[in-house]
């Protein structure tokens, strides 16, 4: 499929009793899922029935699954604490994502706290992040992706080119990648809005990273005008994206086959809309 279009889904209750119940509810032709607490550091191991339940399913319906790290990771901290739990909750997330043939685990880019220099906070993501890639070494093992932020801070990575250090620091590893939040990119300062905006993003994006690596997008519109460094979603057309944009974006050689995840705002109500909104901007797909 050109693009499956899909939804974050909430688990609380099980993976496969209400996570997938809740996709189906909404059209999804993807599925994420947070595997702990997304506000803690927590590490829960999860029930073996309800992952074989939620790989079956999902290999059955043709559903691809993706894993949404805690938010409070941050490989740039100044503080050893927060380095630390952060690699015990990334690797906890990467497990997990391999125990229910998630493709992919998405983690936030992250900060340089404390005043430290940029450069100095990269090699730090390098001494922690890169082992953990290196883990990754079956076929099956997920893709660890890259979701750059609204370039709040000190933000390691908002903007397209930003992904070039950060993917320098990794040595450009085979198992990592990228996930697209269209509000954070907007917010950062890339205008999706305008006249081959998306596109020109696009461009750029896999002008630095190269093909293939964009494995997942989270879409979301944008409470907010470009540039402003805030991260709040609206749904679909509803915000200063616009629905034309999300089309434009299907049309990219460089999303061929990526699916797009919604984050929106409106409960169930509306992510079926939203998914629904994209599908019909997606059009018949060719395949």
């Amino acid at each position: 499929m050109r693009n499956p279009v899909g939804g974050h889904v909430p688990v609380a209750g099980g993976l496969a009793t209400t996570g997938l119940a809740y996709a189906r509810e909404l059209g999804a032709e993807a599925v994420q899922v947070f595997v702990a607490n997304p506000r803690g550091w927590a590490t829960p191991v999860g029930s073996p029935a309800q992952d074989e339940l939620f790989r079956a399913a999902c290999e059955a319906e043709s559903l691809s699954a993706w894993v949404h790290a805690p938010y409070l990771i941050n490989f740039g901290s100044h503080t050893e604490a927060t380095v630390e739990r952060s690699v015990e909750s990334l690797r906890h997330s990467l497990r997990r994502g391999r125990e229910i043939g998630a493709r992919g685990v998405v983690v936030h880019t992250g900060s340089a706290t404390g005043g430290r220099p940029r450069e100095e906070a990269l090699t730090q993501v390098r001494e922690r992040m890169l082992p953990l890639l290196d883990e990754l070494t079956d076929a099956d093992d997920p893709f660890l992706l890259l979701e750059s932020t609204a370039g709040q801070g000190f933000s390691l990575c908002s903007r397209a080119e930003d992904f070039g250090p950060y993917f320098d620091a990794l040595d450009r590893h085979p198992k990592l990648g990228i996930c697209l939040d269209t509000c954070h990119i907007f917010a950062a300062g890339h205008d999706l809005a305008a006249p081959r905006g998306m596109a020109d993003t696009l461009d750029e994006l896999v002008a630095t990273v190269g093909e293939g690596r964009l494995k997942l997008i989270h879409a979301n519109d944008s409470k907010d005008v470009v540039g402003a460094h805030k991260d709040r979603h609206a749904n679909i057309g509803a915000g200063h994206i616009g629905e034309e944009p999300f089309r434009e974006l299907m049309r990219h050689p460089g999303t061929d086959g990526v699916p797009l995840v919604i984050e929106t705002p409106g409960g169930k109500e509306g992510h079926t809309a939203d998914v629904e909104r994209l599908k019909k901007l997606r059009g018949r797909d060719p395949r």
